[in-house]
Formats: structure tokens, C-alpha cells, sequence
């Protein structure tokens, strides 16, 4: 539902998030992911300084301080850290290839590379990665990861529904990004290499289940249609701005599936016009839990904690500390650009941490003074 009208009542700002009133914090209650109805309301205290006392809090998770089964086992799998009724995230470390393949009936996959380069062996064809790269792997495809080295960080993301590229309407066809700088695999056979028997790893009802063939099973010669991998790097995507006004995170989105949306945080411009709020605003997203992956990069001049993964679960505020968003007032004619570089899932559905994830949260990490 969306409304025929606004009201605008007590001390506000002319326009919204432009100009806030002195003393006042801009603080945002919108439905349906910035999609719905909202109302800004111009408070005095800065509302995420608030004491947790339960796991509803925000989250602020070090992947780097995981430890990924497949960090120490080429076997291993990629560790579970958030997930729901609709998907699934996981960071994995993976040092080796994989001694077998793998295939989820279960989900679509988005591989976001942090760190590393290689090679995912898929039957429709390699599709190298870089960091910087998504790798999308539809649902039942067949594919290991080869690595180059032992320096390799993804962060994956699982969807039950089908995932797929959104239709960005009035943007046209060469925004966000060009479809032509798409990575899409050629077919290529890869021989069994003297090895009797390869294994495929199949995971269905959230199980791993093993199949054997007696053959590489990239043994496509040639593929149509128009279901396949692909990876697209960060780089490519133009991102959309304004000069005038901070824009919604939609703006910014680049993969959907029932239940969430996936958004990037891309350097760009800052806004020019003076009095424009360039940090996002205070805000409680009432019907999305918000993930969101550091890959790294600046904000405002100060450096992005690189594998940093925060959640900010539905109905409680978060937002960026007010120190800084006066800062940025301030700074207003010495910085032109912002140069994050973020990755962010908000979902539908409440994400539940695992046991993993929340061993590296930064309260938990500081209580426990380790």
C-alpha cells in the first residue's frame, strides 16, 4: 500500500534528508524495504545508542576470524554463518581444489570473491574468478573450485527460490551494468587424467549425498539455452547517483530471489549539494533483516574493516555514529567521493546466527576478552 499523501508536522526540514533541522537526528520508519510507506522523524537523541540485552542487537561478525572447514580440508566445506527459511549465507577459505565435485539441488548460489583467484570447473564450462567477482551458479549445476593459491575468501550467498537479474526498467539496458561484460563459460571437456572414479557431492534437503561416475563429469561438448553460470565483476556495474539527495539502498539492486534482494555499495560520488546528507540516515527496516559484507575500500576518509559481516535484524535502529555524520557536515567541501565497497543481503524473513558466526561477534569477542 502506498498512500495518496504526506504530512509534514513540528520542526522539520523543508525536503527530506536535506538541510536537518540543528539538534536533530533524521531518523527513518519505513515498510516494505524503502518500497512502502514511511515517515521521518526528527528526534533529538541519536537513536541507536540504546543497551542490548538480548540477541536482538546488531551484529558485527570478524569473517576473518572463521574458521571454514575447508580452510584445513580440500574435502571440507564452506562454514554456515546466517540463515533462514529462504536462504543461507556462508564465508569459505578454501586453500585446494576440491577432490570432488559438488551439486545443490537444494539452492541457486552467489559466490562474492574477497580475496583469491581461480578457476570454477563447471560442466557448462571454467569461469575464472578475480577478486571482486560474483559467481552465480544456478541450482543442480555441477562444479568444483580450483584455486591458484591458498589466499582465497568468499562470501556465499544460497536462495531456495531461483535467483536471478532483476529487470531495471527506466534504467535501460546498459545500467546498472552492460550485458555484454557478463562472463558466460565456453564448453570445454576436461579428460579424467588417468583418475578410475570421480566424485560428485550432491546436497538435497540439506543433506550431502555422494554419486560416482567413471569420467570427469565436465564432459559437456557443447550448451544452449539460456539457464547457465555467469560472474560479473563489481567494477562493471555503473552505479547510480545523485547529486541532490542520498538515494535508497534499492537503487543499488543487482540480484533478487524470493525473500531478499542483494545490493551493492559501490564508490561513487559524493553528493554535491550542500546541505545533502551523504551518510545514510538512522533508520529501523521494519520488514528486512540487513546483512551487509565489507569487501573494503574508505567511507568518508576513514578505512572499511575489510571481511567485517554485520547484521542489523528488523525493528531496531542502526546507522552511522553520529560523530561521523558530523563530520561529514563539516568536510563537506574536502571530500568528493566516497569509496566503499560493500556487499549487502536484506531478507524478509529474521536470520538466525550460528553458533560459528556469533563466537566472533564484537560484543561477545570483547566480553569474553579475547
Amino acid at each position: 500500500m502506498k498512500s495518496f499523501v504526506h504530512f509534514s508536522k513540528g520542526r522539520v526540514p523543508r525536503q527530506a534528508h536535506v538541510d536537518i533541522p540543528e539538534g536533530l537526528k533524521d531518523d527513518e520508519l519505513g515498510r516494505k524495504g524503502f518500497y512502502g510507506r514511511v515517515a521521518q522523524l526528527y528526534r533529538r537523541n541519536d537513536p541507536t545508542q540504546y543497551r542490548a540485552t538480548s540477541d536482538l542487537k546488531l551484529w558485527d561478525f570478524s569473517s576473518r576470524r572463521m574458521s571454514p572447514a575447508d580452510e584445513s580440508d580440500p574435502a571440507g566445506a564452506p562454514l554456515k554463518v546466517l540463515y533462514n527459511e529462504d536462504c543461507a549465507m556462508f564465508v569459505s577459505k578454501r586453500k585446494a581444489a576440491m577432490p570432488h565435485f559438488v551439486r545443490n539441488a537444494d539452492a541457486d548460489e552467489a559466490h562474492f570473491v574477497h580475496v583469491g583467484t581461480g578457476t570454477f570447473e563447471t560442466e557448462f564450462g571454467p569461469v575464472p574468478y578475480e577478486p571482486g567477482d560474483y559467481v552465480v551458479i544456478p541450482k543442480a549445476t555441477t562444479y568444483r573450485v580450483v584455486p591458484d593459491s591458498e589466499e582465497n575468501h568468499f562470501f556465499i550467498l544460497e536462495t531456495y527460490g531461483e535467483m536471478e537479474v532483476p529487470d531495471f526498467g527506466v534504467f535501460g539496458r546498459h545500467a546498472p551494468f552492460d550485458p555484454t561484460l557478463v562472463y558466460v563459460p565456453e564448453p570445454q571437456v576436461l579428460e579424467s587424467e588417468g583418475q578410475s572414479e570421480w566424485e560428485v557431492r550432491v546436497k538435497f534437503g540439506g543433506e550431502w549425498h555422494s554419486i560416482f561416475y567413471k569420467w570427469n563429469p565436465c564432459d559437456v561438448e557443447g550448451w544452449k539455452g539460456d539457464l547457465f553460470p555467469f560472474k560479473l565483476n563489481i567494477r562493471d556495474i555503473n552505479v547510480i547517483n545523485s547529486d541532490t539527495i542520498h538515494l535508497p539502498p534499492t537503487v543499488h539492486l543487482f540480484l533478487q530471489a524470493p525473500g531478499l534482494m542483494v545490493v551493492n555499495f559501490l564508490p561513487r560520488r559524493a553528493e554535491e549539494k550542500k546541505g545533502a546528507e551523504r551518510p545514510p540516515w538512522y533508520h529501523r527496516n521494519v520488514d528486512y533483516d540487513e546483512v551487509v559484507f565489507m569487501h573494503g575500500g574508505s567511507f568518508l576518509g576513514g578505512p572499511i574493516p575489510k571481511g567485517r559481516i554485520t547484521l542489523s535484524p528488523q525493528g531496531i535502529h542502526h546507522g552511522i555514529p553520529e560523530p561521523i555524520r558530523v563530520m561529514a557536515r563539516n568536510t563537506h567541501d574536502k571530500i568528493q567521493r566516497i569509496e566503499w565497497e560493500l556487499v549487502a543481503v536484506d531478507t524478509e524473513r529474521p536470520l538466525k546466527v550460528t553458533p560459528e558466526a556469533r563466537a566472533t561477534d564484537r560484543d561477545i569477542v570483547a566480553a569474553e576478552g579475547k
